[in-house]
């Protein structure tokens, strides 16, 4: 039914980027047990499951039972990472035949420690990349940065590091809005993406017409059991139901979990909070049309 389905082991994380919202929740760790008997209902729903929302998943103390069960279920797993706690779990992980895809959010480093040398921090994520080329040649990695226009120093930096450690060369001179990944050794890859405003009610209000993957292709649910329609609902603004006190299968057969389904596949947006999202411009065909005229 869905591509992926965010489920959210922990919104607990070991840094703070300034890109990443604040959120007034209760600090939450996902119980084992409780992680399976939900990963029961998701799987057989989801290509892939993503083990976060918020949160870092590397710091769930946890986290290898939490792969026992996922290897249990025969799901295919996204792994998102700040990749600071990588050398703790790179055995587990490259051992792990349900992780798919390891992604390295790189931006987050240099914005929560500016002063400091990357060498410390990188070496770790290469010399993951390098044992997961060697002892898993199907593993997907991605180290993802900001758009080069927003971030030039800082990717540059990243940029001399990756071409002296795997000794090659990076194309500086790609169209980043355009195209988000790019393999630069093996089934290593760089990805892109611009900053961007998590939705919220103080935004400006957007309009009623619109579409977004929330409810099509994916959905998220809370480390508190709690499910929403989009992986950018960082607070549960939208709470379609708790997996907690109610079958998955209800939730999404419910009224406004349909309504909401129905109105994207229309280009509607039924509702409010989403008609105060920004991000739904992206999937917005004569927004990107007007950009591509710009440039």
């Amino acid at each position: 039914m869905f591509k992926r389905v965010y489920l959210e082991i922990s919104n607990i994380c070991n840094v703070q980027c300034s890109f990443c919202p604040v959120v007034e929740k209760d600090k939450k760790l996902m119980d084992v047990v409780e992680f399976e008997k939900i990963l029961k209902e998701v799987a057989p729903l989801a290509e892939i499951v993503c083990l976060h929302l918020l949160g870092e998943p590397l710091a769930h103390p946890r986290f290898s039972e939490i792969l026992e069960v996922c290897e249990r279920y025969n799901t295919q797993i996204d792994l998102t990472t700040n990749g600071i706690l990588i050398k703790r779990h790179q055995e587990r992980i490259l051992n792990a035949r349900c992780i798919r895809q390891v992604n390295f959010s790189i931006q987050a480093f240099k914005d929560n420690f500016p002063e400091r040398d990357l060498d410390p921090y990188l070496l770790p994520l290469f010399e993951f990349a390098t044992s997961a080329h060697e002892l898993r040649p199907k593993l997907y990695t991605n180290f993802r940065l900001w758009n080069q226009e927003s971030n030039d120093s800082d990717n540059e930096a990243v940029f001399l590091k990756i071409e002296s450690h795997f000794d090659i060369k990076i194309n500086r001179n790609v169209e980043t809005a355009a195209i988000k990944s790019k393999r630069i050794w093996n089934r290593l890859y760089l990805h892109f993406d611009s900053r961007f405003e998590w939705p919220s009610f103080s935004l400006p209000h957007q309009g009623t017409k619109g579409r977004c993957h929330g409810t099509v292709n994916h959905i998220g649910i809370h480390a508190d059991g709690t499910v929403v329609p989009c992986c950018l609902d960082k607070s549960g603004a939208i709470s379609l139901g708790n997996v907690k006190e109610q079958a998955l299968s209800d939730i999404l057969a419910s009224e406004r979990f349909v309504k909401m389904r129905e109105g994207f596949l229309k280009g509607v947006l039924v509702e409010d909070f989403c008609q105060h999202c920004s991000f739904i411009k992206r999937f917005d065909k004569s927004e990107k049309q007007k950009a591509g005229a710009l440039k």
